[in-house]
């Protein structure tokens, strides 16, 4: 083998640890990022978080409220890199093996990096009696479902060992209300070794199921849908409920619930003796009931969706524009700690390398907030001003749009657009919603354009709203429907979308 040397000229992407930071935080959620930067500030010396009211820097988001208008909506220029972020899905060589901070990073902020998000203002502890109440204190407020049993059961005159069934019962419900392991099960797990004690404790839980069953709301501690109805149907009765329908509805809950869920009058009608008026109506109060008691507890316990980006609405009629904006609640205001950078700057003794790094450190991060945010307002910018006939006009003048058509308007990568509208909220005129809810794939028209595959699945909303009862639409019959409107749309496709929707098939939608 003969040795020797050449020169290859090749090109490669190399992920320095500023970049990964970048790519990272560009695709957390706003829960995410409050996490990070509670994580950055326990770990970095040099960063601190702003109490002040200071002016905000002259970066890109000098044009955060910079309206969309008709002819310059989505011209939103920004001073850092997030409009020359690299594609990641290139080739990647040459990381480094540790995170390297070195260089002075300064030069690329603003004269004075000790502040970010200015505007965003400080959450007050004590606010006055006229202030919105925060939707996540309300959420806080409620009970758990958990809770509100226990409070019931400290009104029941039990012994110490009734008390503590009860309350291992309660705890071993899960969110719907229901008991979901046997008695038997839950003793075991107590007892293993000793089969006295278990039946002991069998005992003992099934006293206390009777009780739990007799709490608010009614049907909690069910182990079975029947049982569930079985169980709200019987508290009505115990309110002063005598009527037909309400012992026929018992009979019919006592029936396998397939029946039920097929609405098979004439089976039921012979099982429960009753005529067919009498089923129908029996099965019109069951709808009523609520099969998952515990489910508007776990409601009031949800994740409250804050919106990184508000759009408002400026102008009537044809002068109308959107001005679109960052939301100040969800922008941190970090700065770098003056203190701290100017005795680092003072002094270089030992250690002084490492703490230069921290430094540059704390530096980078506040720059790749910010930049974070410039992608979001850019990126829904360019969504503004695509769908304005949504914003105008509500969901069935959607538009089709993907991906790539953002991409290439503000000179990114696709994959940097999927991060950045995954897990971002918009408030907008209409409700909040996800910035991915506003690409969806085209449909053909009779006219040659195109539908969005969103607009579609709102029609299909509104034709169902408007059906009769008596005699809901088919699948097919909103195909044909679509047709009618130049759309079209397949028998299954009206079929997927409705299961997106959640919506029932025709023969379950059909009154009694």
């Amino acid at each position: 083998m003969k040795q020797g040397l050449s020169l290859r000229v090749s090109q490669h992407l190399a992920l320095t640890p500023q970049l990964q930071q970048s790519i990272r935080l560009l695709q957390l959620s706003t829960l995410e990022l409050s996490q990070e930067v509670e994580q950055m500030l326990d770990d970095n010396p040099f960063l601190e978080l702003n109490e002040d009211e200071l002016p905000r820097e002259e970066f890109g988001l000098s044009h955060s409220d910079v309206p969309a208008a008709d002819d310059d909506a989505g011209e939103f220029h920004v001073n850092g890199a997030a409009d020359s972020q690299p594609a990641v899905d290139s080739e990647i060589a040459g990381e480094p093996e540790a995170p390297s901070w070195e260089g002075d990073g300064s030069t690329e902020l603003a004269p004075d990096d000790n502040e970010w998000g200015g505007d965003a203002t400080p959450r007050q502890a004590n606010g006055s009696a006229d202030d919105e109440t925060d939707a996540t204190e309300l959420a806080r407020s409620h009970e758990s479902l958990p809770a509100h049993l226990h409070r019931q059961a400290l009104a029941l005159r039990l012994g110490e060992e009734d008390r503590c069934a009860l309350r291992f019962l309660i705890e071993s419900l899960n969110d719907d209300g229901y008991l979901e392991e046997p008695l038997e099960a839950l003793a075991e797990s107590l007892a293993p070794d000793d089969l006295e004690q278990r039946e002991e404790l069998v005992h003992r839980f099934t006293v206390a199921l009777r009780l739990l069953q007799h709490l608010d709301p009614p049907g909690v501690g069910a182990r079975t849908l029947g049982e569930c109805l079985t169980l709200q149907l019987q508290a009505r009765q115990a309110a002063g409920d005598a009527s037909e329908a309400c012992a026929a509805a018992l009979r019919i809950c006592a029936q396998p619930m397939e029946l039920l869920a097929r609405r098979d009058i004439k089976r039921l009608a012979q099982l429960c003796g009753e005529t067919d008026a009498q089923v129908r109506a029996a099965i019109a109060l069951v709808a009523r009931l609520d099969p998952k008691p515990g489910r508007r507890f776990v409601d009031v316990e949800r994740n409250v969706i804050v919106p990184d980006v508000l759009v408002t609405k400026v102008g009537r009629g044809a002068q109308a524009r959107f001005r679109v904006q960052l939301n100040p609640d969800v922008m941190p205001r970090l700065r770098v700690h003056d203190v701290y950078a100017g005795a680092l700057k003072a002094h270089k003794g030992e250690g002084h390398q490492a703490l230069q790094q921290r430094l540059q450190e704390a530096r980078w991060f506040i720059k790749n907030i910010q930049q974070r945010f410039d992608t979001i307002l850019r990126v829904s910018n360019a969504i503004v001003e695509r769908q304005k006939n949504f914003f105008m006009h509500g969901e069935l003048a959607m538009r089709p749009l993907v991906l790539r058509e953002i991409a290439d308007e503000l000179g990114l990568h696709e994959s940097t657009i999927s991060r950045v509208t995954t897990a971002k909220y918009m408030s907008t005129p209409f409700g909040t919603f996800e910035l991915k809810y506003f690409f969806g794939s085209a449909l053909g028209t009779e006219t040659g354009g195109n539908a969005s595959s969103t607009a579609v699945r709102a029609l299909i909303k509104q034709f169902i709203a408007s059906e009769s009862p008596q005699k809901p639409l088919s699948d097919n019959q909103i195909s044909e429907m679509l047709k009618e409107q130049g759309i079209e749309c397949a028998r299954r496709t009206v079929a997927k979308y409705r299961e997106a929707l959640r919506i029932a098939p025709a023969n379950l939608r059909k009154a009694l």
